[in-house]
């Protein structure tokens, strides 16, 4: 899972009952966006449109249940804080 920030480390932007379900999150590349640019699995407009518009944009594994997902997250949150 990626999230996409419209500038680095704006947390913020991301509403707070997602934010707590994404678990914890790290800084992985900085991207400089443009419709002549390909994304490999997001349409790149798309993309820039959240990041305007909501100042986030949330890329999902393939083919995993959104469910599933958040559940595996919050397990591993749960896991990391009782270390």
């Amino acid at each position: 899972m990626y999230i996409y920030l419209s500038e680095k480390d704006r947390f913020e932007t991301i509403p707070d009952d997602l934010r707590k379900n994404l678990g914890l999150l790290d800084f992985s590349m900085e991207l400089e966006l443009n419709n002549s640019k390909k994304l490999a699995r997001e349409d790149v407009t798309k993309v820039m449109k959240n990041l305007t518009d909501q100042g986030f944009h949330l890329q999902m594994p393939p083919e995993t249940p959104v469910d599933e997902l958040l559940e595996r997250i919050a397990k591993e949150t749960l896991n990391q804080q009782d270390k």
